[in-house]
């Protein structure tokens, strides 16, 4: 059986792109991140998630992005705004170059479990505009994962990076993820990182909206539903 790295945030795109991997016969082998995130009740969502899956091995790296700043999910001095589902610029959640970090570190641990796929839930159709959820960047991620491993560069054992929601929109991933019987009610996708989730974030606006337009209760609990 493949064995495949997924990205689990534990957030809604996250589970579903696991919940993907697991219908395709790939033995999981989860990778989240406690990168200083003001959010990071989600890695507990992502622990109960993993469980829920009963995996081999759940990896948390811990790094520290609110060194670097920049972002509202990192610096608790940048208020996390309301969400706009419509909007045009890049929000101030946008982390610095995040996702090219989480899939060196997927990459890295791939090859070093000799696994064929990393699976990453990132989405180009109901997002915030963030520059590396797009196809374009997942395309030169892999175009650079070809030449930086010793698997793909030497010994011909190419590692694919997997983005099956990358074209859908919340309510396909709603829907998918009912499919596959995803444990959606484990997940946390709010930006402020309460108990609740707020409902106003960008995050949990696009959720909402997404469990809205598929004519399924979001099981979750939130402050306000907007």
């Amino acid at each position: 059986m493949d064995k495949a790295v997924v990205l689990l945030s534990g957030g809604l795109d996250s589970t579903v792109c696991m919940a993907v991997a697991k219908s395709q016969g790939m033995t999981l082998f989860p990778i989240s991140f406690d990168y200083h995130q003001r959010h990071k009740i989600e890695l507990m969502s992502a622990k109960k998630v993993a469980k829920f899956y009963g995996v081999r091995r759940h990896l948390i790296v811990k790094t520290n992005m609110g060194a670097i700043g920049g972002s509202a999910l990192t610096d608790s001095a940048i208020d996390v705004p309301a969400g706009i589902v419509e909007r045009e610029t890049v929000p101030v959640t946008y982390v610095p170059a995040r996702n090219l970090i989480f899939l060196s570190y997927a990459l890295s641990y791939a090859e070093v479990i000799e696994a064929r796929s990393v699976f990453i839930g990132v989405n180009a159709v109901d997002y915030s505009g963030y520059p590396d959820c797009r196809p374009e960047f997942i395309s030169r991620f892999q175009s650079l994962a070809d030449f930086s491993t010793k698997a793909a560069a030497v010994d011909g054992k190419s590692i694919t990076i997997e983005a099956p929601l990358q074209m859908l929109s919340k309510k396909e991933i709603v829907l998918l993820g009912s499919r596959l019987q995803a444990p959606l009610a484990l997940t946390h996708s709010c930006y402020r990182g309460g108990e609740k989730a707020c409902g106003v974030c960008d995050s949990c606006q696009l959720r909402l909206k997404g469990f809205q337009e598929a004519g399924i209760p979001d099981p979750i609990s939130y402050e306000r539903r907007v």
